[in-house]
């Protein structure tokens, strides 16, 4: 579903877990979309898929593709991401699980250590695709 709002279009869709706070799942600006930051929550539960980085990166990514789909857009039309992850020597990790859905064309990218993420999270992807 897209709701329109002047010069911004909001995306929503019950395929990927509803926002754990006051912001959209992605908004559509300029020929963009903007794609908030996705935890590995099972949408239809309501819980992370697994405890562990592997299974969290792997739902977080899925989650990334279906509000992508829910607009007729996919992976191929993302042109930057943003890895958020809690150990940084996992990097090499994120990069097998990354490559089984970035296989076309491969976004600008950054990988980032932080100390924490929203509800014990291990992993967040945040991306920006084209039209």
């Amino acid at each position: 579903m897209i709701r329109v709002l002047p010069k911004l279009n909001v995306v929503s869709t019950e395929n990927a877990p509803s926002a754990v706070g006051p912001y959209s799942q992605a908004i559509i600006a300029n020929g963009f979309v903007f794609v908030s930051g996705q935890l590995g929550i099972d949408p239809k539960t309501g819980n992370f898929a697994g405890y562990d980085t592997k299974t969290q990166f792997d739902q977080a990514l899925k989650n990334l593709k279906a509000i992508l789909n829910s607009i007729n857009l996919d992976l191929d039309d993302v042109v930057k991401t943003t890895v958020f992850l809690i150990d940084i020597d996992e990097f090499g990790l994120i990069n097998d699980i990354y490559a089984n859905y970035f296989k076309n064309i491969l976004p600008a990218r950054s990988a980032i250590e932080v100390s924490k993420l929203p509800k014990g999270a291990r992993i967040e992807i945040e991306a920006i695709a084209s039209f």
